[in-house]
């Protein structure tokens, strides 16, 4: 078994305690433009880029920072379609993981349908067999963007992908946590009832 088919295998059948990508390399923002979790609701609403699924009229916004070479990434992305019909996502990619992070996140916000992209991207990295085939060439304002979402993402004192921010809809409170989780975790993570 070569060691690429190993990882997958091992990720695939690791249970969710290890629930998120790590960055390859540990840059931290200074803290003068550190974002507060309070803040990131805010922040996230107004300079995060990247596609919307789900309820696009709903009143609740759940922003997803992601890496989309991130198996975690996926399982999360499954795990939310249930809740499309209650919430709209905002899904922010970021490039942590590896070369072909940048191009995939752009192939993804650049699709005539993201959600159906990122569905099939989704299922690709869960299957191993790597995601949305994607070109090197990118235009300058969706690197800009993603490389942005990226700065974004350690200026909120994250260190690992995904990374969700929302208003809890009991609580009304700002919460933000990393990793994965199943829909049942997550619906109630958001302050909704369990599914």
């Amino acid at each position: 078994m070569t060691t690429r088919r190993f990882a997958l295998t091992f990720l695939a059948t690791t249970p969710f305690w290890l629930a998120a990508c790590s960055k390859e390399e540990t840059g931290s923002a200074p803290a003068a433009s550190r974002i507060d979790t309070a803040q990131a609701f805010d922040t996230l609403a107004a300079e995060a880029k990247g596609f919307t699924a789900g309820a696009l009229m709903s009143a609740q916004t759940v922003y997803v920072l992601f890496d989309p070479q991130c198996p975690h990434c996926s399982h999360l992305w499954e795990a939310s379609l249930p809740l499309h019909t209650k919430l709209k996502f905002v899904w922010a990619p970021v490039a942590l993981l590896g070369p072909k992070s940048l191009p995939q996140g752009a192939a993804l916000m650049q699709a005539a349908n993201p959600v159906e992209a990122m569905g099939a991207h989704e299922k690709s990295i869960l299957a191993g067999q790597g995601g949305t085939a994607a070109s090197a060439s990118i235009p300058a304002d969706i690197e800009a963007a993603i490389k942005a979402n990226t700065l974004l993402l350690d200026r909120l004192g994250a260190e690992s992908v995904p990374y969700i921010v929302a208003r809890n809809a009991t609580s009304g409170q700002v919460v933000a946590r990393a990793g994965s989780m199943d829909t049942p975790a997550l619906a109630e993570f958001l302050g909704l009832a369990r599914p």
